[in-house]
């Protein structure tokens, strides 16, 4: 490569890894997580027992091993806390683990609770992932907003999607457990 070429290269390029600078770094759960009592698995395990019944009526023997693998998963992962992991924001994007997202991927983010714990989502342009769940850990909302504002734009307002609504609807009128008054 000649002189010129290298000279163009480094001029289109202005950040070198030496200047990439760590802003934030912290570890928290991989997803938010609580505890569920009894009354949830109990809930769960007849819910899905009176769908494997309907399902046995109907000769659909492929859907109930799809049930049963959904109500083993929903036991599994209302049980077993995650992992932490290691959360990091950077001068040039977004580090999960060993996963970095740089700023051109990522489309905008926004502040949600998810079992009462703030969580920063970050939506990206490719459809997979869609959007990054980041649990705010030892930070406050604030400093991620604005840690994060000169790189990506903040969306105040958010609209659930149709399935969200759905989700909520069904929890709020059909919970599959008692939550204490708080």
């Amino acid at each position: 490569m000649g002189d010129e070429a290298l000279h163009h290269a480094s001029t289109t390029h202005p950040h070198h890894y030496s200047d990439v600078k760590t802003l934030l770094s912290w570890h928290a759960p991989g997803r938010p997580f609580r505890k569920k009592g009894k009354e949830f698995y109990a809930s769960v395990l007849l819910l899905g027992l009176l769908v494997e019944i309907i399902l046995f009526l109907f000769s659909e023997y492929i859907f109930m091993v799809t049930v049963a693998a959904l109500i083993f998963l929903s036991f599994v992962l209302s049980s077993v806390p995650p992992k932490d992991f290691h959360y990091k924001i950077t001068s040039e994007g977004i580090q999960i683990e060993d996963f970095f997202y740089i700023w051109e991927e990522l489309y905008d983010f926004y502040f949600k609770k998810i079992d009462h714990q703030d969580t920063l989502f970050v939506r990206t342009h490719a459809p997979l992932p869609g959007e990054l769940k980041i649990p705010v850990g030892e930070y406050t909302k604030d400093q991620l907003r604005m840690t994060i504002l000169p790189y990506l734009p903040f969306r105040e307002v958010v609209r659930d999607t149709f399935m969200e609504k759905s989700a909520t609807w069904l929890s709020h009128n059909f919970p599959l457990e008692r939550h204490p008054k708080q």
